[in-house]
């Protein structure tokens, strides 16, 4: 027989653990929703493209948390369904991570699209358990020259980008939404009996304005976010081709919450 906290009402505990793990949500969503300015200017937006099913990707997810930890990096997990056939089905894939890197290759023209692959400013790719070529993809990568600043009030997420040079092409406000830290048992696969960290998992990417090159300003309302659950968020502005395919970001931050501290959880 198995054993329950309460003998008479087997299902009790396991609605305990449901109502622990919503509260811990909401208070997530809630601390990131108070009034708070954006984080110091960062230098790189770091996209790791990555599998539940690929064995070459738990290196790469390890050292995306180490990059987590610093201020002057925004690091993005986005994880892909492709592999989904070898036998496991990733549970934080989306179809559109797959197509954004899909899209930057074509861009590229190079077709190079695998698992762990890490996008730089959109524009350089490397390995992503390869610290030193990634570390030489952010130092090639051109930086983030634009000036961006987020704030979130009482009633709304303000944001403001400063004047600067366009990527040759439209530039998009995209409001990135994603969960600062997700444990994840895997059953069968490549990575079968491992239990992997995924750090800063994109849940949504939301266009939410066009940057033409002059000082602007975009509101989101907060209510939108409370809705949605988020945990951490980041702005990014980046180009964007005739065809939809992303371009060079050029400008970036995240709210204030201390990414180092959240990492380290």
């Amino acid at each position: 027989m198995l054993g329950t906290d309460n003998p008479l009402n087997p299902r009790e505990p396991a609605r305990h653990k449901s109502v622990a793990a919503l509260c811990s949500t909401l208070a997530l969503a809630l601390s990131l929703l108070l009034p708070a300015p954006a984080a110091a200017d960062p230098k790189a937006v770091v996209e790791l493209f990555t599998s539940q099913g690929c064995a070459s990707c738990p290196p790469a997810d390890k050292l995306l948390g180490e990059l987590a930890k610093q201020e002057d990096l925004i690091v993005l997990s986005l994880p892909v369904n492709y592999w989904d056939y070898l036998g496991w089905k990733d549970t934080l894939a989306s179809t559109d991570n797959s197509a954004r890197q899909r899209a930057y290759a074509d861009l590229r023209g190079d077709r190079a699209v695998y698992t762990p692959q890490a996008v730089v400013n959109g524009r350089r790719h490397a390995i992503g358990s390869d610290k030193r070529a990634l570390q030489n993809a952010i130092k090639g990568a051109g930086g983030l020259p634009v000036s961006v600043s987020a704030e979130m009030g009482a009633d709304a997420l303000d944001i403001h980008v400063g004047r600067g040079k366009t990527p040759g092409m439209m530039a998009t406000v995209w409001l990135v939404l994603f969960d600062y830290k997700r444990k994840v048992p895997i059953a069968r696969g490549e990575n079968g009996g491992r239990t992997i960290t995924y750090h800063n998992v994109v849940r949504r990417m939301q266009a939410i304005g066009i940057w033409k090159g002059e000082p602007a300003s975009y509101s989101m309302p907060r209510g939108e976010l409370v809705k949605a659950g988020m945990q951490g968020c980041a702005i990014l502005i980046q180009g964007e081709d005739g065809k939809g395919h992303p371009g060079p970001i050029v400008g970036a931050t995240y709210l204030a919450r201390d990414q180092r501290q959240a990492a380290a959880r």
